[in-house]
C-alpha cells in the first residue's frame, strides 16, 4: 500500500507540470493566433510615420512611412489588450494523450463552431488569460520582432523554438488552435 501511495505521489508533479506546460503552450499559440488575426484586420494601405521629426542641417527630416499593421506602435498596442480575447477560448482534452489544448469557442466571423468536448468556464479562461499576459510581458520583444517582419510559422518559432513553452508540441497541427 505504501508503494502504491509513493507511485501515485510521484505522478502528481508530472501531471501538474504537464498541465502548466499545456496551459502555457496553448496560451502562447492562442496569443500568436490572435495577434496575427488582428494584424490581418488592418488596411494594408494604412501607414505610420517613423523616425526623427527633427530637421537635419540640410533641411531634410529622417522620417519614413511604414505599414501601420506591423509597426512597433501597433503591435505594442495590441499586446496591451490581446489577452482579453482569451475569454473566447475553451479547453479541449485529447482522449488518447490527455493533453490539453485551447480552442476558440466564439469564431471571429460568427460561423458556428464544433464545441463537442470543449470545457468553457471561468477557471479555464482566467488561467489562460493570466498565462497569456505573462507570455506577452516576458516575450514582448520577441513577439514584436517576429510579427513586425512577417515571419513564417511564428507560432512554432516563438512557442516551441525560442521559448520552449511548447517543446512537446512540435507535432501539433497548425490549424488545431
Amino acid at each position: 500500500l505504501l508503494g502504491l501511495a509513493v507511485a501515485l505521489a510521484s505522478l502528481l508533479p508530472t501531471a501538474g507540470a504537464r498541465r502548466s506546460q499545456d496551459l502555457h503552450c496553448g496560451a502562447c499559440r492562442a496569443l500568436v493566433d490572435e495577434l496575427e488575426w488582428e494584424i490581418a484586420q488592418v488596411d494594408p494601405r494604412k501607414t505610420i510615420q517613423m523616425g526623427s521629426f527633427r530637421i537635419n542641417p540640410d533641411g531634410s527630416q529622417s522620417v519614413v512611412e511604414v505599414p501601420y499593421a506591423r509597426s512597433e506602435a501597433h503591435l505594442t498596442e495590441l499586446l496591451e489588450r490581446v489577452c482579453e480575447k482569451m475569454k473566447e477560448y475553451g479547453e479541449k482534452v485529447d482522449p488518447a494523450t490527455h493533453r490539453k489544448s485551447y480552442v476558440r469557442v466564439i469564431s471571429h466571423d460568427g460561423t458556428k463552431m464544433d464545441l463537442s468536448g470543449v470545457k468553457f468556464d471561468g477557471d479555464v479562461t482566467s488561467s489562460l488569460k493570466f498565462a497569456c499576459e505573462s507570455i506577452a510581458e516576458e516575450y514582448e520583444d520577441e513577439l514584436i520582432e517576429f510579427l513586425s517582419h512577417e515571419a513564417e510559422n511564428v507560432k512554432d518559432r516563438l512557442c516551441s523554438k525560442r521559448t520552449d513553452l511548447c517543446d512537446h508540441a512540435l507535432h501539433i497541427p497548425h490549424d488545431e488552435l
